[in-house]
């Protein structure tokens, strides 16, 4: 199917915030300097939260993307077609810049979990991800975003790297990347895994969007919290990856034990002066 290459919603620059309940008010009565707002997508489909009054007034002054947790596209349970319907009316409600998703699973005979489940790297499971990607960007008329997510186990019987089973899900499937570095340092250090590696593999010129959150260090291992300030060595990271994609949008990630909205202003802050310092050549 043809997939439109540009965007031709509100242009999405900089680095944006996770859009989260708490602040709605102040952002109406304020109208901060924050250039884009990331929408959790799951969280929409229900009463209560924000409602759609207003995330309509918010959209009117900001651009919008919308993030999904359960389309589960590599399960083998079937597509939840009443899921992605509500996805695409969503979308065109608010009229949403992109619509990413992770590579994962998040259901097993109709069971859903509550964490994003890792595939093996095999080329079954390649073939089978391909394919449900395929038919969720024919009904959305759009690419989508997918996602590297954080992993906490890995598959022995796993053939290729994550990095090579990344960029052949992107070309069979004709999809965007979003890239998002705290996963890809989370999984560096639980799996010792090369991130350097990683982002020789992938095809950078796919990636749309990148993710930025703060890990919580449980010693033997990083746990992908999104509850702390991004740390000194994603940050890092961070600023290798824009000097190879300059200009991507960024996205400050939050979830957990929400602070003020000045906190995340401030994070996007320091985003912000990171690619800047890459487009320059600088270390932190």
């Amino acid at each position: 199917m043809p997939h439109p290459t540009d965007f031709t919603r509100k242009p999405i620059a900089g680095a944006g915030i996770g859009l989260r309940s708490q602040h709605v008010a102040q952002i109406l009565s304020e109208q901060p300097a924050v250039p884009w707002f990331e929408i959790l997508t799951d969280n929409h489909f229900a009463t209560g939260g924000i409602i759609p009054t207003q995330l309509q007034a918010i959209r009117t002054s900001y651009p919008l993307t919308m993030h999904s947790v359960g389309m589960s596209l590599g399960s083998v349970d079937p597509l939840n077609w009443d899921y992605i319907k509500q996805i695409k009316q969503l979308a065109e409600e608010f009229e949403a810049s992109w619509i990413s998703e992770h590579i994962c699973f998040t259901s097993f005979s109709n069971q859903y979990s509550h964490d994003l489940l890792p595939l093996p790297y095999t080329e079954e499971a390649l073939g089978h991800l391909v394919d449900r990607i395929c038919q969720v960007q024919e009904f959305l008329g759009q690419r989508i975003l997918m996602e590297n997510a954080s992993r906490y186990v890995s598959y022995t019987h796993s053939t290729i790297s994550e990095g090579e089973f990344v960029a052949a899900m992107a070309q069979r499937a004709d999809c965007d990347l979003l890239l998002d570095v705290n996963n890809a340092y989370v999984n560096q250090f639980n799996h010792d895994v090369s991130v350097q590696q990683l982002l020789k593999d992938l095809p950078l010129e796919r990636v749309r969007e990148v993710h930025l959150a703060g890990f919580e260090d449980r010693g033997r291992f990083l746990l992908d919290a999104h509850n702390n300030p991004i740390s000194a060595p994603v940050l890092e990271l961070y600023r290798q990856t824009m000097a190879l994609i300059p200009d991507t949008p960024t996205l400050i990630e939050w979830d957990n034990d929400i602070p003020e909205l000045e906190v995340l202003m401030a994070e996007a802050q320091r985003a912000e002066n990171a690619a800047q310092q890459a487009s320059k050549g600088q270390h932190l």
